[in-house]
């Protein structure tokens, strides 16, 4: 048998586990969670985070999404504008919620660390089903968003088909106090 196996066989090499990998991030058509990948492979879910970063290593465009890996595609129509926002955690599904009722996607969140710098995580959320996965996890880890290390203070990186739809988006969020923007 070739290098991509079934289910239930396990994968003979590390090499050809990772090209396996690679081949399932391709065909997938919603993100892939290391678990997922680990019991697909007969392996610990720590192989596997090692496995993609080997593969990002060799250039491999994989992203980790709070819902599982993906393969890092140009898959939103439009243009990305960058907003800031400033706001407690009680307003975050408020922030998620205006963003994508109003036809955009939040593919990222940057907060400027003391010590690290800009520290970015991929959020991939394109809609309400997105959101809530993610308030889901946050809710079930006991974590808190990265906006949380800088008293409510972030950036996003949006997807939007149109600039009036990012118009529209700024609306909202202004109209909700959640839009940061000079005094």
């Amino acid at each position: 048998m070739g290098g991509i196996f079934s289910e239930m066989e396990p994968s003979k090499t590390p090499e050809e586990r990772r090209a396996a990998i690679l081949k399932e991030l391709e065909q997938a058509g919603e993100p892939l969670s290391a678990s997922s990948l680990a019991k697909k492979f007969h392996v610990s879910r720590q192989v596997v985070v090692g496995d993609v970063a080997l593969l990002r290593a060799s250039n491999a465009s994989i992203a980790a999404t709070p819902r599982g890996y993906v393969l890092a595609r140009e898959e939103h129509p439009g243009q990305t504008y960058t907003i800031a926002c400033r706001h407690t955690n009680a307003l975050l599904a408020e922030e998620l919620y205006t963003v994508v009722d109003n036809g955009g996607a939040l593919l990222d969140v940057i907060v400027e660390h003391a010590v690290y710098g800009q520290l970015c995580g991929k959020l991939h959320i394109f809609s309400r089903y997105d959101a809530d996965e993610f308030l889901k996890r946050i809710s079930r880890q006991g974590t808190s968003p990265l906006s949380s290390l800088t008293g409510g203070v972030h950036l996003h990186t949006l997807a939007c088909p149109s600039k009036e739809c990012y118009e529209r988006i700024c609306a909202a969020l202004r109209e909700k106090g959640i839009l940061f923007e000079p005094a």
